[in-house]
Parts: structure tokens; sequence; C-alpha cells
């Protein structure tokens, strides 16, 4: 069994079911469709509903898992020079009503992401039903090409969601979708309020490490420069080493710490 399957757990089938028939009568039909997901992932079993409904479906053990994350994270922040400012959840309910708040945020202000249908709680499962995006491609599965032409969307996304105070946190190619031409975010995670500055420099940092290897330090600093100033980018260049121990990156720290103090210098930072 692979690790993250092994820490995910294994729901029950008739908790599953249980569910299924939940979102049944919650959207008034007497049966549904449910295609489960065979995703990687360590927080959620995902499924999709009459291919309409993004569903995740969250037990105690995804939140023990995310707790587990959550420390580590704020331990490896500890590295930079700053205090923790990752948050965890006591419940599955907990966890996936902030997964719909913080994605309805997101497109309040005028970003892409799922439209987030409903969050409750089923025999102690937490269920988050999103909008099924049919055809879409995540951002490590785009070509070069693609990457560099949707890069500037990226910056400008992050860009919008700090200007209105809001953090993704969890930043990385799985969670960067690109649907009809558009960028959508998912799986914003929870970070402590009153961290704005610092929040900001470790999504910066996350987006740089995503875009690195494919369009290359010189160029993805440059992008991210026409929607931050210096002073955000030497925050960023501030959690490079802790980004880079992180298994979903993989990137060249120390040319892209270069790159931030030259373009941050020319910044007059």
């Amino acid at each position: 069994m692979d690790i993250r399957q092994l820490a995910r757990g294994t729901v029950a089938w008739d908790r599953l079911e249980r569910v299924a028939s939940s979102i049944a009568e919650r959207y008034g039909r007497e049966e549904v469709r449910v295609e489960f997901l065979a995703a990687d992932n360590w927080l959620s079993t995902p499924c999709v509903i009459d291919d309409e409904w993004f569903v995740k479906i969250v037990s105690t053990q995804n939140t023990r898992v995310h707790s587990l994350l959550t420390a580590g994270r704020n331990a490896g922040a500890i590295t930079t020079g700053t205090s923790g400012f990752f948050d965890r959840f006591d419940s599955p309910l907990e966890m996936v009503e902030h997964e719909y708040e913080a994605t309805n945020r997101i497109r309040e202000i005028g970003c892409h992401a799922p439209e987030p249908m409903d969050a409750f709680e089923v025999n102690g499962l937490g269920v988050l039903v999103l909008e099924y995006l049919p055809s879409f491609e995540s951002l490590d599965e785009l070509t070069d090409e693609s990457v560099r032409d949707i890069a500037p969307d990226l910056f400008e996304t992050l860009a919008t969601m700090h200007q209105h105070g809001l953090a993704h946190g969890d930043l990385r190619a799985e969670n960067l979708l690109v649907a009809d031409g558009d960028l959508y975010v998912i799986d914003a995670t929870r970070v402590r309020e009153g961290r704005e500055r610092v929040t900001r420099g470790y999504d910066l940092a996350c987006a740089l490490a995503v875009l690195e290897p494919r369009l290359g330090a010189r160029d993805a600093v440059a992008i991210a420069a026409s929607h931050y100033g210096g002073e955000d980018l030497l925050a960023a260049r501030e959690f490079l080493d802790f980004v880079r121990l992180r298994p979903d990156h993989e990137f060249d720290s120390t040319v892209l710490r270069g790159e931030l103090e030259k373009v941050a210098d020319l910044d007059g930072t």
C-alpha cells in the first residue's frame, strides 16, 4: 500500500454510501452516480458525482494528518526566523467549511476557483461539494510554452488575493488548474490572521519554486516583479530553503535567490 493511502486511511464503504445518499437527498435526486478518483491525496477521499460535482470526503484521520503536516510546516517556518503561521483544524466539518469559505472568498474578489456548492457533515465525515471542472490541466501537465503564457496570471491572482488579505498557504503545481484558458486556484489551506506579510512572502516563494524549473529563475522573477516590489521579493527569498525541503517542489534555490536579490537591488530595496 502506498504511504499516502495508508496515511489517508480507508473510509468504510457503508459510510461512503451514506454520503452519496445524503447528497442525493440534498439535491432532490433519487440516486446519484459516484466515481471515486485514484488521486494521491493525503487529506480527503475525492470523487465525482453525476459528472456535475467534485466532492471531497474528509475523515477524522484526514484531519489528524493535516494537523501533523501543519506541525511540520510550522517547525520549518521557525527555521526561517519567523514563528509558525499555518493553522490546524479541530474536525472534518471545520476543515471542509474552511475550504468552502476560502473558495467563496477567492471567487468574490474576482479570481478563478471552482464554485463551492455545499459543506456539511455526514456521520462524522466532512463533505465538501464543488463545481466539477470536466476538462482541465494542472500546471505540471502544461508545456513550457503554456506555463510561460499563464505565469503572469498566476502572479496577478496571487497579488489580488494578497491585496484582499487572503493567502493560499499550499501553492504547488497540482493546486493550479487551467480550464478554458483560465487559471484556477484550489486547496487553499488555513493560515493565521495578522501574518499577511509573512504569508505573502511564503506564497510568492512557492510560486517561484513552481515556475523556476519551467521558465528559469530570471524570467520567473521578472514576471513576479511586475506585481511585487523589492520588499516582497526579499521576503520570498527568506523562504526558499524551507520550500525546497518540501517533496512537491524541486528547483534551484541558489540561482533563484540571486535573481531575487538582483531585482530587489534594482528596485532600491
